[in-house]
């Protein structure tokens, strides 16, 4: 595999910032658990898909629907005659991304797959989606739960990264003025990971 460098820096480590805010002493109960808050009190995510004609990446907001697997699964709803469903159907793999005013933000792996059965659809189904399809006026195509342009997209979590604050906004700007002037790393979030050996080993301990 190919890597990239523009140089060497010896001994020392090259992503300081990486090595000060990486958050180990943490049970995967309590990674899963802020995680899933953190997106919570988000709502809305950029999903990322890849084009099927350029080939370039591409992302628009997705509101959450729902969430499984113990909550480390995402459910969206979504029109089935869009652009992102040719894409996914090109290319399952996704990243759903979250960031919040503060600068905590979230990263989510995973493969999408697009479901029409329509007892699914009504399980998650919201009226305010009736606004982004509209009413063809056809009586088929309303935008109500039986409109078979509404389908979920369900993303099955490979793995995430994510990063939250533990400290006050004058505790981190202190920590950024510090790191100004001495060069020393801010100390600013808690930066977890949850690997795809802790995904699969969280929906094994949530299906029990």
């Amino acid at each position: 595999m190919s890597t990239f460098s523009n140089t060497d820096t010896g001994s020392k480590p090259s992503g300081p910032y990486y090595n000060k805010n990486i958050d180990t002493d943490v049970t995967l109960k309590e990674k899963v658990e802020a995680l899933t808050k953190f997106i919570s009190s988000c709502k809305f995510g950029m999903m990322t898909t890849r084009d099927c004609s350029s080939g370039k990446l591409v992302s628009r907001c997705m509101a959450v629907a729902g969430m499984e697997g113990g909550d480390m699964d995402l459910i969206f709803t979504t029109n089935t005659e869009s652009h992102k469903t040719d894409e996914l159907k090109a290319d399952r793999h996704t990243n759903i991304s979250f960031c919040d005013g503060s600068g905590q933000w979230a990263s989510i792996a995973g493969e999408a797959s697009i479901e029409t059965d329509r007892e699914e659809v009504r399980r998650y189904y919201s009226p305010t989606l009736k606004a982004w399809l509209g009413d063809l006026g056809d009586g088929v195509h309303d935008g109500s739960r039986d409109d078979p342009r509404i389908g979920v997209l369900r993303v099955r979590t490979a793995s995430a990264t994510y990063a939250i604050m533990d400290k006050t906004l004058a505790g981190r700007v202190a920590e950024v003025a510090k790191g100004t002037l001495t060069g020393e790393p801010a100390g600013v979030n808690k930066l977890r990971e949850i690997s795809e050996d802790e995904v699969k080993q969280w929906r094994a301990t949530a299906a029990k």
